[in-house]
């Protein structure tokens, strides 16, 4: 029999307290008496199970416990001893429990837990009470804020979260304050600076054990040493209160049930350290599992993306340049041209009325104002174009034009081109107001006989008397509307950005914008008539302006024909409306006869009993193999809440999150349902979707709308393939079918901050989680309010969780089959794991949200495109 001292476990709680340690195979125990904890190992196979107990003065209580189960827990509670005589009862009890727990370790029920093993290892990273942001920061950050905080030297309990760096989780940080000072024994409600430092080595403690204590501390408010039910409920709702997840917080009472019904079989009413432990360790691991080569091939992958730093400038250069016209020769090409017109434009106009009289004049300031005219009659001309929506929707669906143009970028277009237009108009402006203007009024009359034809035979006596010409108050007035245009159009002003006072604000956001964008038919009637009124051109074939601007006008005139007649008889009506979580508003619709469309599109929605005037542009959420058009929306602004609220009437929900309205008819009581119009479809990056086997859709928030579209129509195409393979389908429609259906693999990734987002596509994410997809659509829901897995703050989350999941197939989070991960993805591992799937493949990345994630996205996507085999085509999705 071999005994041996363990070192490593020497802590002693208080004088009085000695602990024991000593290790003892089947045989029996034996331990040295003069050590402080003791810990009896038994062997059966090479397998132990470890038992560390505390002896107070002539008490004995089981500290910790490795490798165990319910039997082992039942032995050990026997094994406990109130205060006797320790020699004698010491070495009876343990003894009992030498033999037990052979018997048990020959038993083929009994399945020990080792630490070595993956879930554990994942356990030994979780129940981490302070983020890698604050744990780097370190002591001397939180002795600076104790300072600032501190009241006569002590911390108030108040302030403990702010100290510690845990300010977003208020109510969670008191309880852990509490914890802490169970521990020791304090009962105020502040602290010195010497009892923060031990709060801080606590937890910061990167031991396990530690963590485990704490958090359990922290449940255990009573310290018996023992949960009860109520002290599971209390820290579910807790928990979920620092996790912002409402609908687990009302249901506190039944996961602590659950909680229960799992770690106390026997119905004892409590659970143990131990039980926690249990769960902790064999819980299962979110991570994808992956076999030994994808991991072999993911590390070889990650040494190639390891950056590399190119010490030699022109080297570098030359590969960024590279690099930047392979990602960007369309945008480049198009901005080229354009700019080349331009400066052609200017410079033909600058030499031509160089060899003109009037320059010898007013000189180069006239050269560089006609110039700038010639530039503006053009832009003027182009800006039309790239809002024709249903031109280029035809031009991108019916023409191969799209692999040299970049449609996806009309709108940013449209902008570049009236950044040009400001530029001119300063330019011209400017140069007459300022320059030829003032040189025309004093100048000689020799000079100023060569002007007589242009402005007459008595000389201009004033300023005035260009101010009040056609010339020059149609040109003033037109600059002051496309500088009222050209503001509200900015993202501040449009989107409300700015802090400004309630009278101003008001004349600011989308229906500002929306209005004195149509401000355009005045300045274009402005411009014909400033066009007209020239100076130095009176023959009319040389006044070129309606030259310029009669073709892209009958074009966008054309469309908005086209629209506004469509839009008339595409009347549709509700099918069902439902009010959301997050002021979502979901409409379904009957679709309008011969009304065609593609996943990915949006369509402009009118309600006369908001605004007749005013259209929206909303993407389609059903998918084409639907019998009815659904578009989500969200409000966000004035005309967005007024609809919700007329159809929050119309419904009137009962009390519960959703309402429908499955037929206006049904309830002659009710109000009647509004009028929609609707004008569409419209084509949107995401449409270019089938054009790839592989996709990876990534939506923030209601940016899923487009994608789930998508998702859908994959399904839907899934569906129809098996029913090819079936031969339910007729040969006819299996081969048409199949020449449209491309996508093999579809993975979607959808990222919200609420839990009640969730909701929105509820059934579209059962319907795949449920359908036999063999793998094609993978669905990865993110839920950032919910703290990183490893985080003490959703430890207790993530255990609930998989007990659910693991029992029911349901989430907790989500409320659906598939299961919620939680903070915020790391995009370079989600482009590895598809690069390592889909080697020497084209996938494509359509990404529809917040613009902030655009960089970070496209820059992975070009990375890996350059460093690997798989090739990754961005889109953003544009309105």
């Amino acid at each position: 029999m071999n005994n041996q001292e363990n070192q490593d476990d020497s802590y002693s709680e208080s004088g009085s307290t000695s602990k024991l340690v000593g290790y003892a195979p089947l045989s029996g125990p034996s331990f040295k008496r003069n050590s402080s904890k003791k810990s009896t190992r038994f062997k059966e196979d090479e397998c132990y199970v470890e038992i560390t107990v505390d002896v107070h003065d002539d008490s004995i209580s089981v500290q910790n416990i490795k490798g165990r189960n319910s039997e082992t827990a039942s032995l050990t509670r026997k094994f406990e001893k109130k205060p006797s005589t320790l020699g004698s009862h010491l070495s009876f009890q343990l003894r009992q429990v030498s033999l037990g727990m052979k018997r048990m370790a020959s038993s083929t029920r009994f399945n020990k837990v080792d630490r070595t093993k993956s879930g554990a290892a994942r356990a030994l990273k979780g129940l981490k009470f302070i983020g890698k942001k604050v744990g780097s920061e370190g002591w001397s950050q939180v002795e600076a804020r104790f300072k600032e905080l501190a009241v006569n030297e002590m911390l108030p309990k108040s302030r403990f979260c702010q100290c510690i760096g845990m300010k977003e989780s208020k109510e969670f940080a008191s309880e852990l304050f509490d914890a802490l000072a169970r521990r020791r024994g304090i009962t105020s409600s502040s602290i010195s600076e010497a009892d923060l430092f031990e709060f801080w080595e606590q937890i910061t403690d990167q031991s396990f054990d530690t963590r485990l204590q704490t958090f359990f501390d922290m449940v255990d408010k009573n310290a018996d040493g023992r949960i009860t039910e109520e002290e599971v409920k209390d820290i579910i709702a807790l928990s979920a209160c620092a996790n912002k997840l409402s609908k687990i917080q009302e249901q506190a009472e039944e996961y602590a049930a659950l909680i229960m019904e799992e770690l106390d079989p026997d119905n004892l009413g409590y659970v143990e350290l131990y039980n926690l432990e249990m769960l902790l360790l064999q819980a299962p691991s979110k991570s994808t599992n992956m076999g030994t080569d994808t991991h072999v091939l993911g590390r070889l992958l990650s040494q190639r993306l390891v950056p590399t730093m190119e010490y030699n400038p022109i080297k570098r250069c030359n590969r960024y340049l590279v690099y930047f016209l392979k990602d960007n020769w369309k945008r480049i090409w198009v901005i080229a041209l354009w700019l080349s017109i331009c400066a052609g434009l200017f410079t033909w106009k600058f030499i031509q009325y160089k060899h003109m009289a009037v320059f010898d004049v007013m000189g180069y300031c006239v050269n560089i104002a006609k110039g700038a005219a010639e530039t503006l009659k053009f832009n003027m001309a182009l800006i039309l174009l790239p809002v024709c929506r249903n031109t280029i929707t035809w031009l991108r669906s019916k023409t191969k034009l799209g692999m040299v143009v970049p449609f996806d970028d009309n709108i940013n277009f449209h902008k570049v081109i009236a950044f040009g237009i400001a530029i001119g108009v300063g330019l011209h402006a400017g140069a007459h107001l300022t320059c030829d203007f003032p040189r025309l009024l004093h100048a000689s009359d020799d000079k100023y006989e060569s002007m007589k034809p242009f402005f007459g035979e008595k000389r201009p006596n004033n300023y005035w008397w260009f101010v009040k010409g056609t010339e020059v108050w149609t040109g003033m007035v037109m600059a002051v509307l496309m500088a009222i245009a050209y503001t509200l159009a900015q993202p501040w002003f449009r989107r409300n950005k700015l802090n400004l006072p309630k009278t101003i604000k008001k004349l600011t956001g989308f229906n500002a914008f929306w209005y004195s964008h149509h401000l355009f038919v005045i300045v274009y009637i402005l411009l014909l008539v400033h066009g007209y009124y020239l100076y130095f051109s009176k023959e009319w074939h040389k006044k070129t302006t309606w030259m310029y601007l009669a073709v892209p006008i009958l074009l966008y005139a054309c469309e908005r024909l086209i629209r506004g007649f469509r839009s008339s008889y595409k009347t549709v009506r509700i099918l069902k409306v439902a009010l959301y979580p997050g002021n979502v508003l979901a409409l379904h619709m009957s679709k309008p006869q011969g009304f065609r469309y593609t996943s990915g599109q949006y369509i402009f929605v009118n309600c006369s009993a908001v605004s007749s005037f005013e259209w929206h542009p909303f993407s389609i959420t059903s998918a084409p193999g639907d019998d009815y058009l659904s578009i989500h929306i969200r409000t966000l602004g004035d005309w967005t809440s007024q609809l919700k609220a007329i159809f929050s009437k119309v419904c009137q929900p009962p009390s519960s999150d959703e309402s429908d309205l499955s037929d206006s008819a049904q309830d002659n009581n009710k109000p009647r349902m509004p009028r929609l119009l609707i004008d569409g479809p419209y084509g949107a990056p995401a449409q270019e979707y089938k054009k790839y086997n592989v996709l990876l859709l990534i939506g923030l928030g209601i940016g899923a709308t487009p994608l789930i579209s998508i998702v859908k129509d994959v399904l839907n195409n899934i569906k129809q393939q098996k029913n090819m393979e079936d031969g339910i389908v007729e040969s006819g429609v299996k081969s048409s079918k199949r020449k449209h259906f491309a996508t093999k693999q579809a993975y979607f990734y959808w990222v919200t901050r609420e839990q009640g987002s969730f909701e929105w596509f509820e059934g579209v994410m059962n319907e795949v989680a449920e359908s036999v997809c063999n793998g094609v659509i993978e669905i990865h829901n993110y839920c950032t309010s919910v703290y990183e897995e490893g985080d003490a703050r959703s430890a207790l989350i993530t255990m609930l969780q998989s007990i659910q999941h693991a029992k029911t197939g349901m989430d907790i989070v989500s409320g659906t089959r598939v299961k919620t991960h939680f903070a915020r993805p790391n995009w370079r591992n989600v482009f590895k794991n598809v690069a390592l799937k889909h080697t020497n493949e084209r996938v494509g990345v359509f990404y529809c949200g917040a613009a902030g994630l655009v960089g970070e996205l496209r820059w992975q996507a070009r990375d890996f495109s350059r460093k690997t085999s798989t090739k990754f085509d961005f889109h953003k999705e544009n309105f």
